[in-house]
């Protein structure tokens, strides 16, 4: 409940950079805004996850380093939103749904058999998937799945209040300074 009620402050008080991203799409490639993907959740439940759309209509559905020419399908804005993990802000309406929490494992592609196996070898498919984590603020992009998954399972051994309040806050430091993204 508490996660839930912290979700709604944070959308009130980013409100207006919602509203000038929605207006950035809007102007460049008109509507869906919001990127709308079935994800894994905790236990293997899908549930409809939310970005800010980065990529041209019509794209494929893969993962943006599966694309054959990843740039030829990015928004102009998309590049800007992506770097700043602007296009994540939308991951609170999945905090208020209840669907996720602030910090676990990010949700994976459905279709990332290899990272859904491993999880599940090693226990992290019972924990609900997060905004952010352990992961994500010591690599994202830029670590293999298998080093993800190691980190994720030290996550898993050692989650405490300190430990998710540390998480938040190097998240808003990388997010700041644009770290970890390749894509």
């Amino acid at each position: 409940m508490m996660q839930r009620l912290l979700a709604l402050l944070i959308l009130i008080i980013v409100s207006p950079i919602f509203f000038l991203i929605t207006l950035a799409i809007l102007v460049e490639d008109s509507f869906p805004v919001l990127y709308k993907q079935k994800r894994p959740s905790q236990n293997h439940q899908l549930f409809d996850f939310y970005k800010f759309r980065t990529m041209k209509k019509y794209t494929p559905e893969v993962a943006t380093h599966l694309l054959d020419n990843p740039e030829k399908y990015l928004l102009k804005i998309g590049a800007f939103l992506r770097r700043f993990s602007l296009d994540e802000l939308p991951n609170l309406i999945n905090v208020l749904k209840g669907d996720i929490v602030f910090v676990g494992p990010r949700p994976a592609l459905h279709n990332q058999d290899d990272l859904i196996a491993l999880r599940e070898r090693f226990g992290i498919d019972k924990l609900k998937p997060g905004i952010t984590g352990w992961a994500q603020v010591n690599g994202r992009d830029e670590i293999s799945i298998g080093e993800k998954v190691l980190l994720e399972k030290y996550y898993l051994d050692n989650r405490s209040l300190w430990f998710d309040l540390r998480i938040i806050f190097l998240t808003i430091k990388n997010s700041l300074i644009g770290k970890g993204v390749s894509h």
